[in-house]
């Protein structure tokens, strides 16, 4: 790539985006018991901020280190995904996950799949065999609504002159989103959705690759 041109920068969403699968909505339909309180609704009423609402669901049920560990396999991220990163990298497209989930599997998914990619997103450990999710309050990112501004970090790509992509699937992803044109706003699920309301254009996926491959295709 020519030196003079800006740098491409593929920002994606992870959980459900990058991956088939998302680590909230898993934990829900899995471990999370009927009887517990709806903290969805509690966020949707605005009585907590969205992190508060998973690291809620998420420090609620002691599963187990190693049993937390097995479940993250369920992610389940194509095996196509690595070798559609490393096409992105020669072809000048620099993938960047911004995510509302965890570190503690985000990094085992990508470790898993022999990726190394910048990744913006809450802390968390486990301690007392729950998931505990914690603020990344050392990120230039940081924003205590979310954890992660995802659409502070699409416009740092923006302000340093980059041409930026953004893919996700979720409520966190709108603004992000709205920031890139639509020749390189790609969107699925709950995302998908909502910028169809607003009568806003995108390329609908269902799998990552298929995203990777428009950009590829231009």
């Amino acid at each position: 790539m020519d030196a003079a041109q800006p740098r491409r920068v593929f920002v994606t969403d992870f959980d459900g985006t990058f991956t088939r699968h998302d680590f909230y909505n898993l934990f829900l339909e899995q471990l999370y018991p009927a009887d517990a309180p709806d903290q969805w609704a509690a966020f949707s009423a605005d009585k907590i901020t969205h992190f508060e609402c998973l690291r809620n669901i998420y420090a609620h049920v002691p599963v187990g280190e190693e049993k937390l560990r097995a479940f993250v396999q369920q992610l389940y991220l194509l095996p196509e995904v690595p070798a559609a990163v490393a096409r992105l990298k020669a072809a000048g497209w620099e993938v960047v996950v911004a995510s509302a989930g965890s570190r503690w599997y985000i990094e085992q998914v990508l470790a898993a799949a022999g990726l190394n990619l910048p990744v913006h997103t809450n802390h968390g450990r486990i301690v007392d065999g729950r998931l505990l999710m914690e603020l990344p309050t050392d990120s230039p990112f940081f924003h205590p609504h979310a954890g992660i501004d995802k659409a502070a970090v699409v416009r740092s790509f923006l302000d340093a002159g980059c041409e930026v992509a953004f893919a996700g699937d979720g409520i966190t992803d709108i603004p992000p989103a709205l920031l890139v044109p639509p020749r390189l706003r790609f969107a699925t699920g709950f995302l998908a959705r909502k910028l169809t309301e607003r009568g806003e254009a995108f390329h609908s996926f269902t799998e990552w690759c298929q995203a990777a491959e428009v950009l590829l295709e231009k």
